[in-house]
């Protein structure tokens, strides 16, 4: 891959931009995949309580780095010999708002309901999630189940670059 940048920015800078960009898109989405695990089925209303408390934390990596990949990746098109004339650059974007919007307006809203209730519940901490509760977690997941598809998506997007 090529990149005579259009303002003579010399390989290496456009090279070390690739990698952050990269980077940031793998570290950023990781979360997605992760989450999973944190709202796995069968838990005790005590390991739910215990996972529910990562989430705060893990939203940052989709927030900053998600931002630095977009950035990166916006610099790239303009910088290297990508150009803004391709259609992978327009879907890649176009399915980074998807995922956005599938994250901040529908899972976080999900995710902090839940773990309000969660917290708020006077439950044993060793009995098993009510089917109440779990009906959120269920939705949070699904959520994030559909975030992670797109997320997929995104990345074939940047990896194979589709022409029409």
């Amino acid at each position: 891959m090529s990149f005579n940048g259009y303002i003579g920015l010399p390989e290496d800078w456009l090279n070390i931009l690739v990698a952050i960009h990269v980077l940031s898109a793998i570290i950023g989405i990781g979360p997605t995949y992760f989450s999973h695990v944190l709202l796995r089925k069968g838990q005790t209303l005590g390991q739910l309580k215990s996972s529910l408390t990562f989430i705060p934390l893990l939203e940052k990596f989709p927030k900053i780095l998600g931002s630095v990949a977009v950035l990166s990746g916006i610099l790239l098109a303009w910088l290297g010999d990508y150009g803004f004339k391709q259609l992978w650059i327009y879907g890649s974007l176009a399915v980074y708002v998807i995922i956005q919007i599938i994250v901040v307006g529908f899972m976080a809203p999900a995710a902090k309901k839940l773990v309000a209730k969660a917290m708020a519940s006077s439950d044993p901490v060793d009995q098993t999630v009510s089917s109440e509760l779990q009906v959120d977690v269920s939705k949070v997941n699904n959520l994030n189940y559909l975030a992670a598809i797109f997320g997929i998506i995104l990345f074939l997007f940047m990896f194979f670059k589709p022409t029409l």
